[in-house]
């Protein structure tokens, strides 16, 4: 990458934020991160809120780039970058169709799997007997998840059958497609992503079933462990994996790619985040601190990314 960019040259710079999705209250809390973080450095920063604006008042408004922090359907699945797009601007992160691709999650892990790497076995499910036949195949626990949702909604742990239609119902509510997948026991791990590195990986331990939204937002319980405690050389492979696990779905700029390590220690890809949380307690923030890299310079980094190279 190269030096550092006079705040000038940024121009007047978009940060989309808010938006219709589930994660509204998340991007929200991102978007104005990122809005304070680059005034702090100069930049000609502005609030846009989709939710509340039409695409004609976004080209009308003289910006000459976006920084999305939308999370979520509408956000982070290549609708807003398609339709940034139509209007020429530059905006951070992943094209439409890796954003698309990151956001569901069964067509990304097809592409793994095509790909050749590793990530759990799982089954689409259309009803509450589909599911009850997933459990039969794959053994309990499974995890069930909205095929297009993020920040862990509507995904639960299936342990006892007599959990499943509980199960069912809080996945099927969010209106998409149903995944059942097999459980991974093991530690958990995020490597986040910048430019063509991967920052060093952040291990997540929580009491609760799952590192779920409770987990990520609302309790103080969960641990962050950064150094990650693998030796170098096995973190080096893991971040490589998640390099090729990025690559694979053409994702660019900066993301977040989440997986688990069996009891064997193979690492198993759980899903792409192209539009990860960006408050200064999120994990890519997390990892860049670690890399020697300030909530501020990381931002300026993100956004050099939209600049002709």
């Amino acid at each position: 990458m190269s030096g550092p960019v006079a705040a000038e040259n940024f121009g007047k710079v978009a940060v989309l934020m808010g938006g219709r999705a589930a994660e509204r209250e998340v991007s929200l809390k991102s978007g104005q991160a990122v809005l304070q973080a680059l005034r702090s450095r100069g930049v000609d920063a502005h609030r846009v809120d989709p939710a509340a604006m039409a695409l004609e008042v976004l080209r009308a408004g003289g910006y000459d780039r976006a920084f999305i922090a939308l999370h979520g359907c509408g956000g982070e699945d290549g609708v807003i970058q398609g339709a940034l797009e139509t209007i020429g601007l530059p905006y951070t992160g992943s094209g439409v169709l890796a954003s698309a691709l990151g956001m569901d999650k069964r067509r990304c892990k097809l592409l793994w799997q095509g790909a050749g790497l590793p990530t759990p076995a799982f089954r689409v499910v259309a009803s509450e007997q589909q599911l009850a036949e997933a459990c039969q195949v794959l053994d309990l626990p499974l995890m069930v998840k909205p095929a297009r949702e993020g920040s862990s909604i509507g995904i639960t742990k299936l342990i006892a059958p007599e959990d499943l239609t509980a199960a069912w119902r809080a996945a099927e509510a969010q209106g998409y497609e149903v995944i059942a997948e097999q459980f991974i026991q093991g530690a958990e791990y995020t490597a986040a992503i910048l430019g063509e590195e991967a920052l060093p990986l952040i291990r997540l331990e929580t009491p609760r079933t799952f590192y779920d939204y409770e987990a990520k937002y609302r309790t103080d319980t969960t641990r962050y462990i950064c150094p990650c405690g693998l030796s170098r050389a096995d973190e080096a492979a893991l971040q490589d994996l998640a390099l090729a696990a990025f690559q694979a779905i053409d994702a660019r700029g900066w993301g977040r790619v989440d997986f688990m390590c069996d009891g064997a220690g193979r690492p198993w890809l759980l899903e792409v985040n192209t539009v990860p949380g960006m408050t200064d307690h999120s994990l890519v923030p997390m990892a860049a601190r670690a890399r020697g890299i300030d909530f501020a310079e990381l931002v300026l980094r993100i956004l050099q990314e939209t600049l002709p190279q």
